[in-house]
């Protein structure tokens, strides 16, 4: 079972809880966004391609993405729910020049803590959140230079997610959500030398790395 079906299933289970309890309460909430997420990558040693150029840098392309959110307030200014966001973007490679290498699907997987400022049933309000889970960076399928195709490995890594917006309310159940998001993902730590202290001693200091994106959505919120 892959990761999207994976969340799918959380997913449900959270929406169907969800949805059990404000039927009683009135207290659930889902949004379906769609948005673009500007990327980028990491960098490493330079590398002479085949083709004659050196690359020393991998970046996910700015692209188009689409998400959904379930949330359940736990008071009235605070949610608790699951968020999961994908960019349908590519796999890019830099250096001398920058080549497109393919599709690649970049998915995101959190669990998240809202607070929503003012009043609960105000038809406009302010919101922030954050927090935990994973990106999944899909494999992406490629023509090498003889001619057979290749495909990458997929990648998992542990990124937190922070973001905030407003959202709009005409009706009891039906509004519109706005909001930007920034998820950092750790992808690797360079050694970057030695640190010395007179107390502490000698140790290896790194410098790490995070594939960034930094996104713009805008879609549905139901109130159920």
């Amino acid at each position: 079972m892959n990761y999207t079906r994976k969340f799918l299933w959380v997913f449900l289970a959270v929406l169907v809880a969800g949805s059990t309890a404000y039927a009683e309460e009135g207290r659930g909430e889902v949004s379906f966004n769609v948005g673009w997420i500007f990327s980028d990558g990491v960098t490493g040693d330079n590398f002479l391609a085949p083709n004659g150029n050196i690359y020393n840098r991998i970046d996910p392309k700015d692209s188009f993405a689409w998400g959904f959110t379930g949330e359940y307030y736990v008071t009235d200014n605070v949610e608790a729910g699951f968020r999961f966001n994908r960019q349908q973007s590519k796999l890019e490679i830099g250096g001398t020049t920058t080549t497109e290498i393919g599709d690649m699907k970049v998915d995101g997987y959190h669990g998240i803590f809202s607070y929503n400022f003012g009043d609960h049933d105000a038809p406009m309000r302010p919101f922030v959140y954050g927090g935990l889970g994973a990106t999944h960076f899909g494999g992406v399928s490629f023509q090498k230079v003889n001619g057979t195709i290749g495909e990458t490995s997929t990648l998992t890594k542990f990124s937190t997610t922070w973001g905030g917006g407003l959202k709009f309310h005409a009706s009891e159940h039906l509004g519109f959500r706005a909001e930007v998001n920034w998820t950092p993902t750790h992808i690797k730590t360079d050694e970057e030398g030695w640190w010395c202290d007179p107390y502490w001693g000698c140790y290896v200091v790194g410098n790490p790395q995070y594939s960034n994106q930094f996104g713009f959505s805008g879609g549905l919120n139901l109130r159920f």
